[in-house]
């Protein structure tokens, strides 16, 4: 191991909870011990997710966050009581790995829940409504501190939460714990004063307007928390530790409105000053750690930082609120283990807590420590399969209903949380398979392959392998893509698969093997417009074979576009975007947190954004541009970049088993290529 990590592998007390290492798994959506937007129950493929965590010497591991009250369903989780005896089995297993776990619980999401079209349906219909009540309860889930407006609907605001309903939480925090203790569960996790779920919806000024004593004073505006955690002390004994996730600085200039890294505003939430005196406070009635990062929904890319946020992106706001607190304080959001050990060891923060990186490779702990780095396959924090709430212009929540049930899964690795689906089985019947493609989905077919017991072997037409996941990754920006390119560049060394490059097969039929996988991409989509020859098209940008001048029009908002204009701006230059529809990365899909932040970052900056415009034509240092109404007008520029989409480039042969993986089957994205490869060569 090196020797800069060993801060990470020491121990340490939360209360009376000894922790073996300062590792920390954080919660995240979809991972909870008691199921995710179901009825509640013990699941066991979350049991297996976080019982492989254990495995792989993580010190403490905090599974998906617990609504007391599910939200689709309409159960409260103190009523299944057989789910707890299987929970205090399992925590024998957690125990015998030497980790430790706690449970975190909420009371809900109040105005930032994802309020879905069904759920709208529900709202404005009366009728509908009294008669999903039973099952889905939209003005109980809704509800805040105060009458507020949804964080993604404007058609579902919320109501005032009463004082019975406040005190029944209460009395449910302290009863589920008090079920959790009895399971032997190591400690509890409240959430939370955090991200700008219903508690820090209570804790914030900009939130609570209320006037009883559960609104005004910051005192008051932190009573429900306060008294969350004296009615688990109550209940469960001085000695049961009880955590809280904790946002430090709120980040929020708004409604709907966060504030960029480095930016000047005028905080609406918490900000740092109070925040001290909030952390004495929650300190003081009982919380025995803070697990910390910053944000709100308003504010999400700080609570999930998308890749276009900095590495440690909160460590500075958790490390000021040290010397303020006597209890251990964890930051999360990005985390670097390196930086993290140099903190933990200068005693500026007690552990490191991280999240989706469990997700890519569960084992990274155990890699880190045995001094391979380079065999972690990282998180490329796209959220492409964990949380991809989608939200544009006209749409709440565009999710499908599999991704928004269930568990969280990852773009990256197939196999997180739907072992279920996707698990490896040995064949019975090995034989050589020509892949034809060296790109990430080819090289994921074949890994899977050889995992299997058949012999893949790639075709790559070009030098190298990577195919345009390697243009992809060389925005500054993109560090963890290229790592995830290495990655699997690795693995097809460690595996001895067999590699042509510089190879172009254009007939199927010529090879020798029966069993193809076509992994053949896709091509750019052109634009006819005069002068549509001056243009740069994205992969030309990207990839250095076409330079670009100081003012530059990009044609095209989605997500690429964006990126693309995102990395000139980094650069100096002078972006203008034009997109067609009524909003720029309109599509499923790509999570809030990383369109929000792109978003408001060209809001920031000023970069100029043509919504419903088509481009035109191309002069001599000119691009005009067509709006909806049919007048035009032209704009100065150095050059255009096309990002308009892509065309499924696949192969065809008689006489064989081809079987198509990726873009050049059905343009999608990352996750769709993964998974796509894993199925396919599962089916071989």
């Amino acid at each position: 191991m090196d020797k800069r990590l060993e801060p990470l592998f020491t121990p340490w007390h939360i209360g009376k909870c000894e922790i073996k290492n300062r590792i920390v798994m954080t919660s995240m959506g979809g991972t909870s011990i008691f199921g995710w937007m179901e009825a509640p129950h013990f699941d066991r493929e979350a049991a297996k997710f976080l019982l492989d965590k254990a495995k792989n010497d993580v010190g403490l591991i905090l599974p998906g966050i617990a609504p007391l009250y599910n939200p689709l369903g309409g159960q409260w989780l103190y009523q299944n009581k057989g789910m707890y005896k299987k929970l205090k089995a399992f925590m024998a297993e957690i125990h015998s790995y030497g980790a430790k776990m706690f449970i975190q619980l909420t009371a809900g999401f109040g105005r930032s829940m994802a309020v879905t079209s069904l759920m709208e349906a529900v709202y404005c219909n009366k009728a509908l409504k009294v008669l999903a009540k039973p099952f889905m309860d939209v003005d109980f889930i809704l509800a805040s501190a105060s009458e507020n407006p949804n964080r993604w609907s404007d058609k579902t605001p919320s109501r005032a939460l009463t004082k019975k309903e406040i005190d029944h939480f209460i009395d449910t925090f302290a009863l589920v714990s008090k079920l959790c203790k009895d399971a032997d569960v190591d400690g509890i996790e409240v959430h939370a004063v955090h991200e700008g779920y219903l508690l820090d919806q209570f804790a914030m000024k900009y939130t609570n307007r209320r006037t009883d004593e559960y609104g005004g004073s910051l005192e008051n505006r932190l009573r429900f928390p306060i008294e969350i955690v004296r009615a688990i002390k109550k209940e469960c004994g001085e000695d049961f530790p009880v955590s809280l996730r904790y946002s430090v600085v709120s980040k929020t200039k708004g409604y709907r409105e966060g504030a960029m890294p480095g930016e000047s505003y005028e905080e609406v939430g918490r900000d740092f000053e109070e925040s001290k005196e909030a952390a004495r406070l929650l300190e003081e009635a009982g919380y025995d750690m803070l697990n910390c990062d910053n944000g709100t929904y308003d504010a999400w890319y700080w609570s999930h930082p998308p890749i276009y946020m900095p590495e440690n992106c909160n460590l500075a706001d958790v490390e000021a609120l040290k010397p303020y607190v006597d209890v251990p304080l964890v930051a999360a959001g990005r985390m670097d283990p390196y930086t993290a050990a140099k903190a933990i060891e200068e005693g500026k923060i007690d552990a490191m807590g991280v999240a989706r990186q469990f997700l890519a490779d569960g084992a990274w702990v155990s890699k880190l420590k045995a001094g391979h780095p380079e065999e972690i396959r990282p998180c490329i924090c796209c959220h492409a399969g964990c949380f991809n709430f989608a939200h544009y212009k006209g749409v709440a929540n565009d999710q499908d209903l599999h991704d928004t049930l269930h568990m969280s899964r990852c773009a990256v690795n197939a196999e997180t949380m739907q072992t279920n689906v996707h698990h490896i089985v040995p064949t019975k019947h090995p034989r050589r398979v020509a892949v034809i493609g060296g790109g990430i989905g080819g090289m994921e077919a074949a890994r899977v392959l050889k995992l299997r017991g058949h012999t893949p072997v790639i075709y790559e037409k070009s030098s190298r392998l990577g195919g345009v996941f390697v243009d992809a990754g060389k925005c500054s920006y993109k560090g963890k893509l290229r790592e995830l390119e290495a990655w699997y560049e690795l693995q097809m060394k460690e595996m001895g698969v067999e590699i042509h490059l510089d190879t172009e097969i254009k007939d199927l039929a010529a090879l020798p093997e029966k069993d193809i996988v076509v992994a053949t991409g896709s091509k750019p989509r052109r634009l006819h417009v005069e002068g549509g020859e001056k243009a740069v098209e994205a992969l030309e940008f990207l990839s250095g074979e076409k330079e670009v001048g100081e003012r530059v029009a990009v044609i095209g908002g989605g997500l690429t576009g964006c990126e693309i204009a995102y990395e000139l701006h980094l650069e100096g230059k002078k972006p203008i975007i034009v997109e067609m529809a009524d909003d720029i990365i309109k599509q499923k899909g790509v999570c809030m947190a990383n369109s929000t932040y792109l978003r408001d970052y060209f809001k920031l900056h000023g970069v100029p954004v043509y919504l419903e415009s088509t481009l035109a034509a191309i002069g001599d240092g000119t691009a005009t541009i067509k709006k909806k109404d049919g007048s035009t007008v032209e704009i100065p520029v150095d050059s255009v970049i096309t990002s308009v989409g892509y065309i499924p480039t696949p192969l065809e042969g008689k006489g064989k088993k081809i079987h198509y993986v990726g873009d050049c089957k059905k343009v999608g994205n990352l996750r769709t290529v993964i998974w796509g490869a894993y199925e396919a060569a599962m089916k071989i």
